[in-house]
């Protein structure tokens, strides 16, 4: 007779954690029934999120927010957002899905979830065209500027041993020793190229080597199962048959490559 009580509420917590979880893994249906997903995005970081000219956004993650659309046969609202609120506005139901240029953490992991990888994040060597490189080997004995202490600054002292390697007190002496002609190539992030590129259309610029590579994650809210299942479908059919790769190499400059699960 004692143990009734305690059974009762055993059942009566896996019935309210059904009911949660089915709860949680309904936003697929609300998206489906509203005809619309809204996907936060990045406005003020290219490549992989800007405003154009004509006022309008574009961008990888702009790009990326499209195909989902389209394979799900919804329409795309696009929800600017920054750094600091890309997460938040998952947590207070401002948006469905968030596609910014977002590395995938264990901290991160303890409050949305996370597709597998739709695209890089390159440290990479920059250069004119007219400075033949395939391979870190043709690094040997050419002059490249880096930020000192930078990650790239690192990983240059590992991977070209070789280079003649000027290094500079900030981002801004890097790009500018490399504008002066003072050094073939300069080390940077994709994000700092882009910019540079964009301010400077006509320069004669190209991606050399890619020194490390921290993929990009869509995040959703936690616990939403089929959503999850529908977007990796989405992002591993796109993977296959090269749409990433192409997405990669024209907002990037470098095909996407193998990306982790």
């Amino acid at each position: 007779m004692k143990r009734r009580p305690f059974i009762a509420l055993i059942s009566f917590a896996a019935a309210l954690a059904c009911i949660s979880s089915a709860h949680a893994d309904d936003l697929y249906g609300t998206i489906m029934a509203r005809k619309s997903i809204r996907v936060a995005v990045p406005t003020d970081y290219p490549p992989y999120g800007s405003v154009s000219t004509d006022m309008q956004p574009r961008g990888l993650d702009i790009d990326m927010a499209t195909l989902i659309g389209k394979k799900l046969g919804v329409k795309v609202e696009l929800i600017p957002v920054t750094a600091p609120n890309r997460i938040a506005y998952l947590q207070t139901n401002k948006a469905d899905i968030t596609i910014s240029s977002l590395g995938k953490t264990a901290e991160r992991a303890k409050v949305v979830d996370f597709s597998i990888a739709y695209a890089p994040f390159f440290d990479a060597v920059f250069g004119t065209k007219k400075v033949k490189i395939t391979g870190f080997e043709d690094l040997k004995g050419k002059t490249i500027s880096v930020t000192r202490g930078s990650m790239q600054d690192q990983e240059l002292e590992q991977m070209a041993p070789g280079a003649n390697v000027k290094r500079f007190e900030d981002n801004n002496a890097t790009l500018s020793a490399f504008l002066a002609g003072q050094t073939q190539m300069f080390a940077t992030g994709t994000t700092v190229a882009a910019a540079l590129q964009k301010m400077n259309p006509a320069l004669d610029m190209e991606l050399k080597v890619i020194l490390a590579n921290a993929p990009c994650y869509i995040a959703m809210p936690k616990g939403e199962s089929t959503l999850l299942a529908k977007i990796n479908m989405i992002v591993r059919e796109a993977r296959t048959d090269g749409t990433i790769d192409k997405l990669s190499q024209t907002w990037l400059g470098a095909p996407a490559g193998t990306l982790p699960e």
